[in-house]
This record gives structure tokens, C-alpha cells and sequence, in this order.
């Protein structure tokens, strides 16, 4: 069987352009989640690598949608290649069943990591620039909705689920959960 496996990092994020790399390869099954892969226990990647049997082949736009670091790109692998399971990575064209492909799968993984590292190292140091320039003040503050006090307290009260409240005041669940928190403190 032919199983595709989407990632995307945020809820904000649109699997959209994995999806349509996928239309040539006749998938038969979709594994799609928006989660960030700064580790492998990820809901959907758990439940697509017992899913998976002997013959199937697993379709992935690159190997950094599969995993974020080497080794645990490496540990995925291992595992599917103990089930029987070929990876095929469309942007990189590598398929794990050969040794080159092994080979190239570890080079790019750790390529991957480097790069993750480099531009997290770039972008801390460009905050450390803008506030000693003064021009980084952080996230601004969030503001209540006007109608947060009563929707709060409904929602305290149990008389909307934290979703409806979330609702009708026009905020994410992060942001939600944040305000509750300050609220309770």
C-alpha cells in the first residue's frame, strides 16, 4: 500500500502543497498532522508506523517533515526498515532500500540539522541586536476581548465548553489558555 505521511509545524500552516506533490504516487492512505518535530512521539507518525506493513511504501515531500534531528530520522527509518517498510522521499528522489540511499538519507538528515541549528543561532542573535538597539520589545501584550469577564465566567461556571468560549471570543486556544491563567493568577 502506498502511505503518505504530512507534516506541516503549525495549526497556521497549510499541508495543501505536500498534498498535491502526493497525486502521482496513488496513495491509498493519508497521515497528515500539524505538530512542530522537535521529537518523534507525534500522534499521527505513531499511529502511521503501526499502520504500516511488510511491502508498503511510505511517501514523504522531504526527510524534514519526518524528523528534525538526524537521530531521530535515523531511528525511523531503522524502525520501518525492521517492519519492511520502503521510504521514499519525493523532493530528495532517495529511496532507503539501498545502501546510497541509506547513505544519502544520513548526510541529508544531519544537512537538515545543521542548517535548523545555523538559522535558530542567526535569529537569536538578531534578537540580541534589535534589543540593544531597542527596537525588540518581545510579543505584545495580549488585551482581553470586551466581553471576556462574562464569557470567562460562563466558562468558569461550566456553562460553555472552553471551545465555544474560545468561540465566541475570537481566540486561539493558546491565547486562551494564557488569559485563563493570568486570570487565575
Amino acid at each position: 500500500m502506498n502511505i503518505a505521511y504530512i507534516r506541516v509545524s503549525t495549526i497556521d500552516q497549510n499541508e495543501e502543497r505536500q498534498i498535491k506533490a502526493m497525486e502521482r504516487e496513488d496513495i491509498k492512505k493519508y497521515f497528515i498532522e500539524k505538530v512542530s518535530a522537535k521529537d518523534a512521539n507525534r500522534p499521527k507518525l505513531l499511529e502511521m508506523i503501526d499502520f504500516a506493513r511488510e511491502g508498503d511504501m511510505i511517501y514523504i515531500k522531504d526527510f524534514s517533515r519526518l524528523a528534525r534531528s538526524t537521530q531521530d530520522l535515523l531511528n525511523i527509518v531503522k524502525e520501518l526498515d525492521e517492519k519492511g517498510v520502503k521510504l521514499k522521499s519525493l523532493k530528495e528522489n532517495l529511496d532507503t532500500n539501498t545502501s546510497t540511499g541509506k547513505l544519502m538519507l544520513t548526510m541529508i538528515g544531519a544537512i537538515n540539522e545543521f542548517e535548523r541549528s545555523n538559522m535558530l543561532e542567526r535569529q537569536r542573535e538578531g534578537i540580541a541586536i534589535a534589543k540593544s538597539n531597542g527596537v525588540y520589545k518581545g510579543r505584545k501584550e495580549i488585551q482581553k476581548p470586551d466581553d471576556w469577564n462574562e464569557v470567562y465566567k460562563q466558562w468558569k461556571n461550566r456553562e460553555l465548553t472552553a471551545n465555544m468560549a474560545m468561540e465566541i471570543l475570537g481566540l486561539k486556544r493558546n491565547t486562551f489558555y494564557k488569559l485563563v491563567s493570568e486570570e487565575n493568577n
